[in-house]
């Protein structure tokens, strides 16, 4: 892993003089301190599998589930707008916190919903007038606009 120098790992041996190194390594070495890959077995496999394989559309739609579920608790706990931080509501029980809370997801859904209604007008607008669609402003710079631009 790059942390120990081991002559048994010539490709360790290059590392720096301050790491540890292992001065008797042992004659027969477990396999797992020689090679470089390791085979897991199917029932180990099993546990720590995904449901779907990594780049597939399948896992980006699960993936995205777990974003958007983030992202809705990161806007309810946004001191900016909603904030149901510690100490938001003085009454005590489930019930009027179940209340406060359910009113606040449905506020934070009209908004978002209004925002989304607000940039479908903007479009449908601007194709009206046969303008391209306003997109997002690009915020990743191309090696091109790098080594033109000012140091």
């Amino acid at each position: 892993m790059g942390k120990i120098r081991c002559p048994l790992r010539p490709p360790s041996m290059t590392l720096n003089r301050d790491r540890p190194e292992i001065l008797q390594p042992p004659e027969h070495p477990q396999a797992c301190r020689t090679q470089q890959t390791i085979t897991v077995p199917p029932d180990v496999l099993a546990k720590t599998a995904q449901k779907h394989d990594y780049p597939s559309a399948a896992w980006r739609r699960s993936c995205n589930r777990r974003t958007g579920a983030e992202r809705g608790f990161a806007t309810a706990k946004d001191p900016a707008s909603n904030d149901i931080s510690r100490g938001w509501c003085r009454l005590m029980g489930l019930a009027p916190l179940m209340l406060f809370t359910t009113t606040l997801l449905i506020v934070r859904n009209q908004r978002i919903l209004s925002a989304w209604n607000a940039r479908q007008a903007e479009t449908a607008r601007r194709a009206a007038h046969g303008l391209p669609p306003k997109t997002g402003k690009r915020r990743r710079k191309t090696l091109a606009s790098l080594a033109t631009g000012p140091p």
